[in-house]
């Protein structure tokens, strides 16, 4: 698959493609899943490599149990389920016998954010990068759409240590092609501007970016930051960029409790202060709907994102 920008394509495509280029590249890779491989796409992997895979059963704590096992005997062991099973179901194994232990994990959160849609609160993942953050040794990454997802998983493959890897059910803009450059720790500053800098990752990237549009119309010059690394948070070129403007906004299909925004924030005040607006899901669960209804309500689609920019910068 090699999708053309403009295609809107789920970033777990990204994830499903590259894990068998992964299998391919490491004898040493195996996959496991909780029962969910058709739904997170490593069920290419299963298919390719059957002898390396696993289905663990509806049970995520098993799973990641099963995956520290193999990782402390010398495998590099992907873990896969929806993000909010994976992250609430197993977090004291992912805390013990992954984190404390410091084993080789690729955790793979499938179906993130608000944008799950239909599925409703019970399945919308927004708290699952608060949790990951607070981990030890975590690396926690949110890509931006399908080409980015798929360097990640290769990023994440060469890694020594925890990763989670959060992606999305629902299709996205793709945004670049298959000469992007992905690294761990590492941000993008994708469009210049002097009044206010957004600050976005995964599926708000491209809202940040549509805003950026509206925004010009307007006189607004805006800066466009892609930060797909959370943790480590690349707070060089985000402070750099937030250095040329009057307001920092973050924008994320999260909680804005514990994720990119609150990242940004400490980066901010232990450096630079600077006036700032988070975007993303307000202490409030979701609910079900469309993926482009649930963005308009809750104030984080690109219009959403002006308003906010406007209010901002007349304070």
């Amino acid at each position: 698959m090699n999708p053309k920008k403009g295609e809107m394509v789920a970033t777990r495509e990204g994830y499903g493609d590259a894990i068998v280029e992964v299998g391919e590249r490491h004898p040493n890779a195996v996959v496991l899943d909780a029962d969910l491989a058709k739904s997170t796409r490593s069920l290419k992997f299963g298919k390719k490599f059957p002898d390396r895979f696993w289905y663990m059963g509806i049970n995520e704590a098993d799973l990641i149990s099963t995956a520290a096992g193999l990782a402390l005997s010398g495998k590099i062991a992907f873990a896969s389920s929806f993000a909010v099973f994976i992250t609430n179901n197993a977090f004291d194994q992912l805390k013990m016998s992954v984190c404390y232990s410091n084993a080789n994990v690729k955790v793979i959160g499938s179906h993130g954010g608000l944008i799950t849609g239909q599925d409703g609160p019970s399945a919308q993942a927004i708290m699952d990068v608060s949790l990951m953050r607070t981990l030890p040794g975590m690396t926690v990454v949110v890509p931006a759409d399908y080409h980015e997802t798929k360097k990640a998983t290769h990023a994440i493959a060469e890694h020594a240590g925890p990763c989670y890897l959060r992606t999305t059910r629902e299709g996205i803009p793709v945004l670049f092609d298959d000469s992007h450059e992905f690294e761990i720790g590492k941000a993008q500053v994708l469009e210049e501007g002097s009044d206010v800098c957004l600050v976005a990752c995964g599926a708000m990237v491209s809202e940040a970016l549509e805003s950026r549009k509206i925004l010009a119309q307007k006189k607004i010059s805006a800066s466009v930051v892609n930060s797909p690394s959370i943790k480590p948070l690349d707070a060089r070129t985000i402070l750099r960029a937030a250095s040329k403007a009057s307001l920092v906004v973050s924008c994320e299909d999260h909680s804005i409790i514990g994720g990119l925004g609150s990242a940004v924030a400490e980066a901010l005040s232990e450096s630079q202060p600077k006036k700032m607006v988070r975007i993303g899901v307000r202490d409030v669960f979701g609910e079900s709907g469309k993926a482009r209804e649930l963005l308009e309500k809750y104030g984080m689609d690109s219009k959403a994102i002006v308003r906010a920019v406007e209010k901002g910068l007349k304070k």
